[in-house]
């Protein structure tokens, strides 16, 4: 008989086989396919009845292959992934990414931009992880990362700038309107300071003023530099935040900057990303984009 006039065993029946023969278990292959247990057994059986062979062992824990169910096994799996990849060529696929960020960064600069990012990579889904915490490449699942650190990385990282972490104040402009001028020195111990967990009005009013904090300044201590700036956009005080962060806010009016100085905080951002990435080409085209939002020059690596 001509192979072509072979009769092709029913699909439900090999898909079932094929769960079945990789887990040994009825119940799991059942979660695999969405169906129930017994329906996955019953399809095994009226392939087994099809073929006119026993395929597994129905044994009290489990399953085993025998040993016409062991070849056909590695044949029917090779034949699904074939029918996968060949998929796979036509219908571009989501390609799923991490990136770990700061909350902050998230909130102020990574979140507004994210409608440009999806309309230019319809297929990466970037899935970001916004904490404190700096992330493990390996065990944490991160792809990328924006890290506040110095220009030293290890060998297996790759690096770009991103911003210069350079403080300046920010307020409403309705606060600033109770003065008739910039606030000075004499108008400190009526201005309410907004500090973050980075603490920096110390070292700003010590650059700007050459002074430390009074004992009658006014504060509002807040965990996180984005709601920090919430504060000052919502009037409560003066707060410190990277330039970067606020620089629509500032560009727009929504903020205002009461003191010219800026203090560099120290470590600036970087972007980070493994030398050796199974998803290579989806992370350059995150940092491609990342990159241009910056203002910075995107070499190809």
């Amino acid at each position: 008989m001509d192979i072509s006039e072979t009769p092709t065993p029913p699909l439900n029946g090999l898909r079932a086989f094929d769960a079945a023969g990789r887990y040994l278990n009825f119940r799991l292959a059942a979660e695999e396919l969405g169906v129930t247990q017994g329906a996955v057994a019953q399809q095994v059986r009226g392939l087994e009845a099809f073929l006119g062979i026993t395929l597994l062992d129905r044994l009290p824990r489990g399953l085993r292959l025998t040993e016409n169910g062991l070849r056909f096994h590695a044949e029917i799996s090779r034949a699904f992934d074939i029918i996968r990849n060949a998929t796979q060529t036509l219908q571009p696929q989501s390609k799923h990414l991490t990136i770990s960020v700061t909350p902050t960064f998230a909130a102020k600069w990574l979140i507004p931009r994210l409608p440009d990012f999806t309309a230019k990579n319809p297929h990466i889904d970037l899935r970001i992880v916004a904490t404190e915490k700096t992330s493990n490449f390996h065990s944490d699942g991160v792809d990328l990362a924006v890290r506040q650190t110095g220009s030293s990385f290890a060998a297996g990282l790759s690096a770009d700038f991103l911003f210069a972490h350079d403080i300046v104040s920010i307020c409403s402009p309705a606060l600033q309107s109770k003065f008739a001028q910039t606030p000075g020195i004499d108008d400190l111990d009526q201005l309410v300071l907004i500090h973050d967990s980075h603490n920096l009005w110390p070292e700003y009013l010590e650059m700007v003023f050459g002074r430390k904090i009074s004992d009658k300044a006014k504060a509002v201590r807040l965990n996180q530099t984005s709601l920090a700036i919430d504060a000052a956009l919502s009037g409560q005080g003066i707060a410190l935040a990277s330039r970067f962060l606020v620089e629509n806010d500032l560009k727009e009016g929504r903020l205002v900057q009461p003191f010219a100085e800026a203090l560099h905080g120290g470590s600036d951002f970087h972007l980070v990303i493994p030398r050796q990435s199974k998803k290579a080409d989806a992370c350059r085209q995150v940092r491609q984009w990342m990159l241009s939002q910056a203002g910075r020059s995107s070499p190809d690596r």
